[in-house]
């Protein structure tokens, strides 16, 4: 048996409560274990125990011989004698109101399930809080509890495991300590499982609006939440889609043979990139809220019909996850928000340029999140509970909100990669963009989830047509938000957009109907684009010009 002893006032307070957690959790695991250790073993013990597969080594404490291992310390409270033959974690069973008493800061453990043993880990997050990307709130929320269900849909499998040292693994909940009501079904989860089972056939689907619609039946409440909500009143989401229905055609018939076949296809990035359809799969979160297989399935849909997706950085799936179902040669770009700690952001560049990703969204709207008030209503406060945020406060925490364009100048010293600079919202810092030497930007307002009365990307592209055509000529100009139909997708081409991205469509179809729905969304806006195109008295995308489009500030005609 080894005694160490330190007084508190060594310790400073992180690692005098980790030296409480310890100690206590110690007299519980060890206390049905007799061998005694000397002084030698329980050092090389230590070592195992305290070290994480990372390096990554706990607080250490100064004193003795301990520090001379300057492998692992034991924090122990005064006068307390601690055996240290302890049970693997592996097989150790922890009852649920064990975990419930770890509920604070100070000491935070939380019980998530794994879907490769099938069972429920108890993990020790106590030296975790400060450093969650969400932030510390989402966290101290669910300290002592169940965490699996809100866990899955919004992290990649697998990721505490690469994240925390293997000593936060504490061990497995016993189930039969579980409350018999944990894995009953709420309200909601029994209102989408009949919402499912009375869905029509995939071939109902005429339109996109009739994914967004069927969407908002089967979907958990927390994803439509998530997915349908803006900023403050919504007014920019809605003029996004509104403000197409200002820009009339001038078509020009009998000129060509609109019978051939038809050229949709695009060259972009200086054709390093080509797709088959002027659209693309604007990167977008959190697709697991909507189906379990998540991004993979917009990977493998956007891959079988060779056009463009975006990878979010908040992707639910691990980018090993999505590159598994890549296709050979099919394009993908990764969606970045810069690190407060920018070392992250130069490990992940790193890491994308090396899995062969051909380049890169730098998003700038969203420096902060916008008051999406819609996500953040999906889950109730309960009296003496922590505000919500709703998922996107809860997964953005790690963004920095203080970006400049010398930014752009620092991440195009990371990467031989392209760079799109996404979020452009006024036809001058287009110019900004291409001074700086971008390749590309993004007349986009994310979706109307940032800024309220931010101004529509097809107004954007429009001004910019209309003050300064040559920058056309200098850099890619993609737009996104509010495309719904294929005469949508052709007018953006019209004022000389290279592509469109759609994002909100792609999480419904998804949702709705999985890596089949995807397809079917795609190859519904492929339909609609050639009968656009064809009526329009043309044959190719090359062959729209600016002049097949007029401005009319006369609101349209009603819809019914």
């Amino acid at each position: 048996m080894v005694l160490l002893a330190a007084s508190r006032s060594t310790l400073c307070p992180r690692a005098f409560r980790t030296a409480q957690n310890f100690l206590k959790t110690s007299q519980r695991a060890f206390s049905q274990t007799s061998p005694k250790l000397n002084s030698s073993s329980a050092r090389q013990r230590g070592k195992s125990d305290w070290t994480g597969s990372s390096g990554r080594r706990m607080p250490l404490l100064a004193f003795s011989t301990v520090l001379s291992t300057a492998a692992a310390l034991y924090f122990l409270y005064p006068s307390s004698t601690i055996s240290l033959d302890a049970p693997s974690p592996s097989t150790r069973l922890i009852s649920a109101q064990e975990v419930g008493e770890h509920s604070s800061e100070e000491s935070l453990w939380v019980i998530v399930f794994d879907p490769v043993s099938g069972r429920k880990k108890v993990w020790d997050l106590t030296d975790f809080v400060e450093r969650h990307p969400g932030g510390e709130d989402v966290l101290i929320q669910w300290a002592g509890k169940d965490a699996s269900k809100i866990f899955a849909p919004i992290h990649p499998k697998g990721i505490i495991e690469r994240t925390l040292p293997n000593s936060s693994f504490l061990g497995f909940v016993d189930p039969s300590t579980l409350p018999d009501d944990a894995d009953v079904q709420t309200e909601d989860e029994l209102r989408v499982e009949h919402a499912r089972q009375n869905m029509p056939p995939l071939g109902a689907m005429v339109n996109l609006h009739d994914f967004e619609i069927e969407a908002q039946n089967v979907l958990s409440k927390t994803a439509w939440s998530y997915y349908a909500s803006a900023g403050d009143d919504e007014y920019t989401k809605r003029e996004n889609a509104y403000a197409y229905s200002h820009y009339w055609f001038r078509p020009s018939l009998l000129r060509r043979p609109v019978g051939v076949p038809l050229d949709l296809s695009v060259s972009l990035l200086g054709g390093t990139v080509k797709s088959r359809l002027p659209i693309y799969i604007s990167p977008a979160a959190m697709a697991k809220l909507g189906h379990e297989e998540g991004e993979r399935n917009l990977v493998r849909a956007a891959g079988q019909a060779e056009i463009l997706q975006g990878i979010s950085i908040n992707a639910s799936c691990s980018l090993e996850e999505m590159v598994e179902v890549r296709k050979e040669g099919q394009p993908l770009l990764f969606q970045i928000y810069l690190d407060k700690n920018r070392m992250n952001s130069e490990v992940l560049v790193k890491k994308v340029e090396e899995m062969g990703f051909d380049g890169i969204f730098f998003t700038i709207d969203s420096c902060v999140p916008g008051k999406r008030e819609l996500d953040i209503r999906a889950k109730p406060v309960v009296p003496g509970g922590v505000a919500s945020k709703g998922v996107a406060g809860a997964i953005s925490g790690y963004q920095d909100g203080n970006l400049t364009w010398d930014d752009l100048t620092w991440l195009k010293s990371l990467t031989k990669l392209p760079i799109i600079v996404k979020g452009i919202q006024s036809a001058e810092d287009v110019e900004v963009a291409a001074q700086y030497g971008a390749s590309g930007v993004v007349l986009s307002n994310h979706g109307g989830r940032s800024l309220d009365f931010s101004p529509a990307p097809i107004d954007v592209l429009y001004e910019l047509q209309q003050t300064n055509p040559e920058v056309f000529k200098k850099l890619d100009v993609y737009v996104d938000g509010g495309i719904r139909r294929g005469t949508d997708v052709i007018k953006a081409l019209c004022l000389g957009a290279k592509a469109v991205g759609l994002g909100r469509p792609f999480l419904y179809g998804n949702g709705t109907y999985g890596e089949d729905g995807v397809s079917k969304v795609i190859q519904i806006m492929e339909e609609e684009i050639s009968t656009s195109l064809r009526l329009l008295g043309c044959t190719s995308l090359n062959q729209l010009t600016p002049s097949m489009v007029r401005y009319s500030p006369r609101d349209a005609a009603p819809r019914h």
